[in-house]
């Protein structure tokens, strides 16, 4: 039997792109089968459609993101220390695959609601380091889903703003700038 994991990658990688490149409605299985060099036949042998396809990559993709995220926290002493860890791996990550990080942005309203691992995803790895600090009194009490949402904001309007032309790249140059701005959202 053949493995089609070369098929897979280069399908999954072909969509990624015409999906930051045409949008997620624009983007036909016949564009995808056509950019990555499969029948459309061998594609639906991989995905049952274009829903399961966009599902599965944000889904694989945006829960190893989480865990990248919870082990370099793992690895630093303190809340400032974690904040700046993970802002520095975003931007690595939006310099080193813009598409999939586009990509992880442009779907997660669609994908979102159907993560059954809410617990695993970024956001909430970020919220418990948030919640642990304020237990820990290193920063001051709040809500944690608000200062979640600031640390998210100083990172990935910036990164937006990158994708959109709106701000030159690379991102990794203002990871220090960001993860200062997240720090003084949160300790204010």
């Amino acid at each position: 039997m053949r493995d089609g994991t070369p098929t897979r990658e280069r399908i999954e990688r072909s969509a990624m792109r015409l999906f930051v490149a045409k949008g997620v409605s624009d983007t036909t299985i016949r564009d995808i089968a056509g950019s990555s060099g499969v029948a459309e036949g061998a594609l639906y042998r991989h995905y049952r459609g274009k829903d399961e396809l966009i599902h599965a990559l944000f889904e694989r993709h945006y829960l190893a993101f989480a865990q990248r995220l919870r082990t370099l926290a793992a690895e630093q002493p303190g809340v400032r220390a974690k904040i700046t860890a993970m802002v520095e791996e975003c931007a690595r990550i939006f310099d080193g695959d813009p598409v999939l990080f586009q990509f992880l942005l442009l779907v997660q309203h669609h994908s979102m609601p159907r993560l059954t691992l809410v617990k695993g995803t970024p956001v909430e790895v970020v919220r418990q380091i948030i919640m642990q600090a304020m237990d820990n009194r290193e920063i001051p009490r709040r809500d944690p889903d608000l200062a979640t949402a600031f640390v998210f904001g100083l990172i990935l309007q910036p990164a937006t703003f990158m994708a959109y032309g709106r701000l030159p790249g690379p991102l990794l140059p203002l990871a220090q700038t960001l993860a200062d701005a997240c720090w003084r959202a949160l300790a204010s």
